[in-house]
């Protein structure tokens, strides 16, 4: 059985063959899993998807929305074989571990190169080295009867994080920051602007209570063991509400857009979100744009109304 890695809803920019490595409860090692997979990084709507995925059944067991400059592939330096890798992140401790499966160690360093290349820059075009290119098949697909090389022994890592949250941020989240900034027009003026602090929870909970037309838009956004019930008091879902804000998932999606704005490298997103290009080019210029639309669709409903 063959599983066509390409196969995804957003244009591939790169593949190559990787497992992935999973910590050894309480310990500072590694176990690489011996299922095959790949690394496949896509563009989706302007937006990168780290994705692993198994070659055998085609199920994608990760996919991560990355913003440009966050994330990097490093070779883990007590890898006793120099094969494994993990995936780290400028805006929290996230790690996830890998083992790179091709049989030939010649493009593992290409591979990561242009992989983390990418991940700093979605614009740049990979730079391959022609002698080493193998059919164009290849790099995309795999039978199930492909010999995969398997690491001899356990590998020892630095210790990783006990937080198991995943580090990437979702459209889901990146639609409820949308939601949450449009009414924060007070803030587009302001010359040094950060994300973390705008969006923290001393200026979020008080635009809830101000604007409680807010929260049913937000409520099925939440985890489902926080989505208040029907009979919960205000109080409650203010406390509902802080407890999410304050959250590391939170935080770390707020600090990963801040982050990608500041790259300049979100056009294509800014204008899947009806925005002009320009509100790429900074914190202020993205909180500025959406304020604007804001009061666009504000006064069109006022025209409606009238």
């Amino acid at each position: 059985m063959s599983v066509d890695l390409t196969s995804t809803s957003g244009r591939t920019i790169l593949a190559f063959k990787a497992g992935r490595a999973f910590r050894r409860a309480g310990t500072n090692f590694v176990d690489a899993s011996p299922t095959k997979g790949a690394i496949i990084l896509t563009n989706e709507d302007g937006l990168i998807h780290f994705m692993w995925k198994d070659r055998t059944t085609g199920e994608v067991g990760e996919d991560l929305i990355l913003f440009p400059g966050d994330a990097k592939l490093e070779k883990v330096p007590q890898s006793s074989w120099g094969r494994t890798y993990v995936l780290k992140f400028e805006s929290s401790d996230q790690k996830h571990f890998f083992w790179l499966q091709d049989s030939s160690t010649r493009r593992d360093e290409e591979f990561v190169t242009n992989l983390n290349r990418t991940l700093a820059d979605p614009n740049i075009i990979a730079i391959w080295d022609m002698r080493n290119v193998y059919p164009a098949s290849e790099a995309s697909t795999s039978t199930a009867g492909t010999s995969t090389p398997q690491p001899s022994t356990v590998q020892p890592i630095v210790p990783a994080t006990s937080d198991s949250t995943p580090a990437g941020t979702t459209p889901e989240q990146l639609a409820q920051l949308r939601g949450i900034v449009s009414s924060m027009t007070g803030f587009a003026s302001e010359d040094e602007l950060w994300l973390t602090d705008v969006l923290s929870s001393q200026n979020l909970l008080p635009l809830f209570q101000s604007h409680p037309e807010l929260l049913p838009a937000l409520f099925p956004l939440l985890p489902p063991e926080l989505i208040p019930s029907s009979d919960a008091t205000p109080q409650q879902v203010v406390e509902i509400l802080q407890r999410t804000t304050n959250s590391p998932p939170f935080r770390s999606a707020v600090a990963q857009l801040d982050r990608a704005l500041r790259t300049g490298a979100l056009g294509e997103f800014v204008r899947s979100l009806g925005l002009p290009e320009s509100a790429a080019t900074g914190v202020g210029a993205f909180l500025a744009a959406i304020a604007e639309q804001a009061r666009q669709e504000g006064a069109e409903e006022r025209m409606e109304e009238d």
